[in-house]
């Protein structure tokens, strides 16, 4: 009897550390630490004015969306009792930004959201259907609604900081918000990158929670980072 008490107990408690211990190897060994927040890359602006990096021509006129820009989510979770971060994101963003002078006069942006995914199968299946069900909305849009007061325009690799206004459409809602921007300008291409904070309730998007093996926070946060070359 005493033998059979304790190889239950065995048993209990190997069950124990393969639930608990088994999601902190995945997550810390196996997995790694979820990707960086996006931002802009720049390097030491050139004192050479023959520089290749440095700005050349007007910024008047067209700036498009073009290859690396990467939108994406961030939401804290937790894994049988294991912190991680759950990241997803894409590349298939089109848009366009119309400059005047120092004045960002107007800004469209347009994501697939069908196009979103992560490390995980699994959490992509439930992003695409039961949280953002993007067969009925596969679309998120950004437009900008107060144009943007740059002032004086940074040397070449200097980055500035900018406020935007807009309309930002996502899951079928659309709600005004202000983005902290932070660009650079080097060469043809300008950088800008940023992040939005977002309370799933207000957004009438269901909380990735999957009880019991997966909770998360209430909110998450919608981050970008956008190359632009002008037209």
């Amino acid at each position: 009897m005493k033998r059979w008490k304790w190889w239950v107990l065995g048993a209990v408690a190997a069950v124990a550390i393969g639930v608990v211990g088994g999601p902190y190897v995945y997550i810390h060994f196996i997995e790694g630490p979820a990707p960086a927040p996006l931002t802009i890359s720049t390097s030491t602006p050139s004192t050479d004015p023959s520089a290749s990096t440095a700005p050349t021509g007007s910024v008047d006129g067209t700036w498009n969306i073009t290859q690396g820009s990467i939108v994406g989510y961030r939401v804290k979770e937790v894994l049988f009792g294991q912190s991680n971060t759950a990241v997803g994101r894409t590349s298939a963003i089109t848009g366009t930004v119309e400059i005047t002078g120092t004045t960002v006069s107007s800004a469209s942006f347009t994501v697939d959201m069908t196009t979103v995914s992560s490390d995980r199968s699994r959490r992509d299946g439930q992003f695409q259907g039961r949280i953002m069900d993007t067969a009925s909305f596969p679309i998120a849009t950004f437009t900008l609604t107060q144009p943007i007061k740059l002032g004086t325009l940074p040397a070449s690799g200097v980055r500035a900081t900018a406020s935007a206004v807009g309309n930002l459409t996502m899951h079928g809602v659309t709600k005004s918000v202000t983005v902290t921007l932070v660009g650079a300008r080097t060469g043809n291409t300008v950088q800008v990158s940023g992040s939005v904070a977002i309370t799933f309730a207000d957004w009438n998007i269901s909380n990735p929670s999957f009880p019991p093996t997966v909770t998360t926070e209430d909110h998450g946060t919608l981050e970008f980072l956008l190359n632009l070359t002008h037209v």
